[in-house]
């Protein structure tokens, strides 16, 4: 069971953010109150945000959690090290 395939969140943990958030967003409106509530919705939004951004890379076959910028880091050390 693992939470990154191939560059993104596998499809169930993407459902699960997306409203995992929005159920929490839900909850603390209707039984929290005051900064509760406010830090509730705020959390509820960056993780129900985060289900929804993996969910359009996906869509778009964009590969956001991805270690290929690793590679072109390292690659570029080794044409740093043949020029001197």
């Amino acid at each position: 069971m693992k939470l990154i395939k191939d560059g993104n969140f596998s499809p169930w943990f993407r459902f699960f953010l997306a409203f995992g958030g929005l159920f929490i967003m839900y909850l603390s409106y209707q039984f929290l109150k005051g900064l509760g509530m406010y830090l509730g919705l705020t959390i509820g939004l960056v993780i129900g945000s985060l289900g929804s951004y993996a969910s359009q890379a996906n869509a778009l076959r964009l590969k956001p959690f991805d270690n290929a910028y690793k590679k072109a880091k390292d690659s570029y050390k080794e044409e740093d090290a043949t020029k001197k």
